[in-house]
């Protein structure tokens, strides 16, 4: 029998009210910087005992020090060494970074870690065998799952894809509306970014129909053998829209 966990990336309203009527997040802030031990232990304590919470990995190991979100979090590295991170570069600077992230998902008590990688990671034999490379080594040693979220030109080569999760053992993150996983495993991982021509489409709001397709993709991933199927809404709208989607699945925490 699968189980549904339906939750938010990020906490849209009070830590407090959230753990009333979710009982599963995902942590934004371990993308931009990495919270203090302290802080961490304070929000596993905070939230009930059976809450769960996954983690969005620390941007050092996705994004170059070129990107944008970089410089809002005001990380900084010497010069010589801003090739050593992002990217999936198998760098020690990058499994340092990892080791970090391994640390805050256990103080968590998180399972799940996911690595959402920037359009600008595009398709390129020297990306996938960078991601072959890290994910190998990260995977061979850790008791997390590992979600990877490609974005860019990697959708349109889903057989790479497909080709790095048997290599190495971790599990393709989608936003079902735009593609489904390559493979479907014990574990689906989904994150809902909006709809429209532009995506992703944060301001976008789920619509009763949107909700009803997105049940049927999870029902259709049940039937392809997922044991547990995370849905996690990334949207303006995502505390209500999780409500509504949490009662159509009849997913009680």
């Amino acid at each position: 029998m699968a189980v549904f966990k339906v939750g938010c990336c990020g906490f849209p309203v009070s830590r407090s009210r959230y753990f009333k009527t979710h009982g599963l997040v995902e942590i934004q802030q371990t993308f931009y910087k990495l919270p203090s031990k302290e802080t961490l232990a304070r929000w596993r304590n905070e939230a009930p005992e059976n809450f769960e919470f996954t983690i969005k990995a620390w941007q050092v190991i996705t994004h170059p020090p070129s990107s944008p979100t970089w410089k809002k979090s005001s990380i900084k590295v010497p010069d010589e060494l801003k090739d050593k991170y992002g990217y999936l570069r198998p760098t020690k600077e990058n499994f340092g970074a990892w080791n970090m992230v391994e640390e805050a998902a256990e103080i968590l008590g998180a399972k799940i870690i996911v690595l959402q990688t920037p359009p600008s990671f595009s398709y390129t034999d020297e990306n996938f065998n960078n991601a072959i490379e890290f994910f190998s080594r990260v995977a061979k040693k850790t008791k997390f799952i590992i979600a990877w979220e490609p974005r860019g030109t990697w959708l349109n080569n889903l057989e790479k894809i497909r080709e790095i999760i048997e290599k190495t053992g971790i599990i393709h993150c989608v936003d079902p509306f735009i593609k489904d996983p390559a493979i479907i495993g014990h574990t689906v991982y989904l994150r809902l970014h909006g709809r429209g021509k532009k995506w992703p489409n944060y301001k976008y709001k789920y619509t009763d129909e949107d909700l009803v397709k997105l049940k049927k993709k999870t029902l259709r991933y049940k039937s392809m053998g997922a044991k547990e199927v995370y849905i996690l809404f990334n949207n303006v709208y995502m505390y209500n829209d999780s409500l509504k989607f949490k009662k159509l699945l009849s997913v009680e925490d």
